[in-house]
């Protein structure tokens, strides 16, 4: 009977045992997992702030939109003169500094105006569609901002191909995120369930 008793005890060490190691080796984990994402989360959440505040910010990150003289499509200058005029307008105001390369032509027709946003710097021109008149040389440091929240900024930087840094950064922040979370869990669930086992084990 009481080799019986003395077996079972162990048994019931052990498992305790057991389950204390795992909670270090989580807590470890964690610990571990939270220096890399202390750096990543504050970057992530300045500049989610700010994007989310950009539409709100009087033109500072993100340009407001000027109006244009027409709303009926039909009535616009073709996209190339549009286009032309433009890029004179981005020469005359960097005395041919920037680059003229386009990264993307978006079109407001409820606005009457088209904005073109190039491809190696972060400056817009707004123009009149119908007209093609400047209405606005702007900085849009919204992409900036987007660049840095998604680590693309640095493939920018080196002239990374297929955006590989920002894949490697949001792979490998998503899954310290994911491990955070699991172990952050059974930090809670598991040191519940140790307790629960040390208090029937005493029983």
């Amino acid at each position: 009977m009481d080799k019986r008793l003395k077996l079972n005890n162990q048994q019931k060490n052990t498992s305790t045992a057991r389950q204390a190691q795992v909670l270090r080796i989580f807590r470890k984990t964690h610990r571990i997992t939270a220096i890399y994402l202390f750096s990543v989360f504050l970057v992530i959440s300045v500049t989610g702030l700010l994007l989310g505040w950009k539409e709100h910010s009087n033109g500072y990150i993100l340009p407001e939109s000027t109006a244009g003289s027409n709303t009926e499509l039909s009535e616009w200058l073709p996209v190339d003169v549009l286009k032309h005029s433009a890029l004179e307008a981005l020469d005359n105001f960097s005395d041919g500094k920037l680059s003229k390369e386009i990264s993307r032509i978006d079109i407001r027709p409820a606005k009457g105006i088209v904005k073109i946003v190039f491809k190696h710097h972060y400056w817009e021109v707004q123009l009149d569609g119908a007209t093609a008149e400047v209405l606005q040389v702007a900085k849009r440091r919204s992409d900036l901002i987007e660049n840095i929240h998604d680590g693309s900024v640095i493939d920018q930087v080196f002239g990374t191909r297929n955006k590989a840094f920002k894949l490697i950064y949001t792979t490998v922040s998503g899954l310290a995120l994911l491990l955070f979370t699991i172990t952050g869990f059974w930090l809670w669930f598991g040191s519940k369930m140790l307790r629960k086992t040390v208090a029937r084990n005493k029983k």
